[in-house]
């Protein structure tokens, strides 16, 4: 991709009202935004994350009353809701350095100081502060997904007009130490789609990026 052609998926994209619910990614398509999902960067590289792709028809439909009613919900083609960490354990962090270890072929021992200096970072915030930064982390991995998704010309929608704790009864997340930040619908627009006729408004790049 060159530069020329990620500006244009960027502006192409748009947040989709209007999905149509008869035209499906491809495999190829899908495989490559869960790989992305996988793929998101996230501080310390914690991943203080779940992503729930929900295809059951019948949950969907419950999961649009808890979302103002929004077709995008039940009409795109997949439906990712975004769930955060509640909470950053001692026990999470060494979960992480296992993995670390295992991927880089190194003891975890061997990680023990970098391990410490992860888990006083957490430790210096309450609990309701450690949920907060993981659900920024995890707008991290949704910012990554949507520009993905406009690279390889498939729609998306974020959806934060949601009863998060609505989310959380239907996909059974208490207990879980998941709790829902955010959805996303996912497919291809409808060709009557107002929405995306409209010019892209945003201001001009000397109101939003300084130099010093």
């Amino acid at each position: 991709m060159t530069p020329a052609e990620l500006v244009s998926a960027l502006n192409w994209r748009y947040a989709t009202k209007s999905f149509d619910p008869n035209k499906s990614l491809s495999d190829d398509a899908w495989q490559a935004l869960l790989d992305s999902l996988v793929l998101a960067p996230s501080s310390f590289g914690l991943q203080p994350w779940k992503f729930i792709v929900v295809s059951d028809p019948e949950i969907r439909e419950r999961l649009r009353e808890n979302s103002w009613g929004q077709a995008q919900v039940t009409d795109a083609d997949k439906l990712v809701v975004f769930t955060s960490r509640t909470d950053m354990t001692p026990e999470d962090i060494q979960r992480w350095v296992n993995r670390l270890a295992e991927v880089q072929d190194q003891a975890p021992e061997d990680l023990k100081g970098y391990a410490g200096i992860v888990e006083g970072f957490c430790q210096r915030m309450s609990p309701e502060a450690r949920h907060n930064w993981n659900i920024r982390q995890t707008y991290i991995a949704l910012g990554q997904f949507m520009a993905s998704a406009a690279a390889i010309g498939v729609d998306t929608c974020p959806l934060e007009g949601i009863d998060p704790s609505g989310y959380d009864h239907e996909l059974g997340l208490a207990g879980s130490g998941y709790a829902t930040c955010v959805a996303c619908a996912v497919g291809y627009r409808t060709e009557d789609d107002k929405s995306a006729a409209r010019p892209k408004a945003r201001y001009v790049q000397s109101d939003v990026i300084s130099e010093r």
